[in-house]
């Protein structure tokens, strides 16, 4: 089952990422601005998704994504850790809210993991 620690190593590998402690959380920020956060018990994630896409995911999967009250007017999405089938969604899903906050400079320095270029 993925932990924290998964969180973590994941996060951090993706490029200009930092770890903060924010609100007595950890935090994820790429180019200082946060793309995820592990909130209080550490057995989910907080991750920025446009909100018709979470509304979407929320629908689809709610065992595994859920809006928090406070998070409600906002871009962002809760996962639950133990509903994700491995590291691979793990990172599938760090990576997207990754591009969603990383600068320009970075999408082109790092075209793997740029938003998608149209044919």
């Amino acid at each position: 089952m993925l932990d924290a620690e998964d969180v973590r190593r994941i996060a951090l590998s993706l490029p200009d990422t930092t770890e903060k402690i924010a609100w007595s959380m950890p935090t994820f920020r790429v180019a200082g601005k946060m793309f995820a956060t592990l909130p209080e018990d550490e057995t989910s994630i907080a991750v920025r998704c446009p909100k018709v896409e979470r509304d979407e995911l929320v629908l689809a999967e709610p065992d595994k994504f859920w809006i928090a009250d406070h998070e409600a007017g906002f871009a962002w999405v809760r996962v639950r850790l133990a509903a994700l089938e491995d590291g691979t969604e793990l990172r599938d899903i760090l990576a997207d809210s990754w591009r969603q906050a990383a600068p320009p400079r970075l999408l082109e320095a790092h075209p793997g993991l740029g938003l998608p270029v149209a044919d």
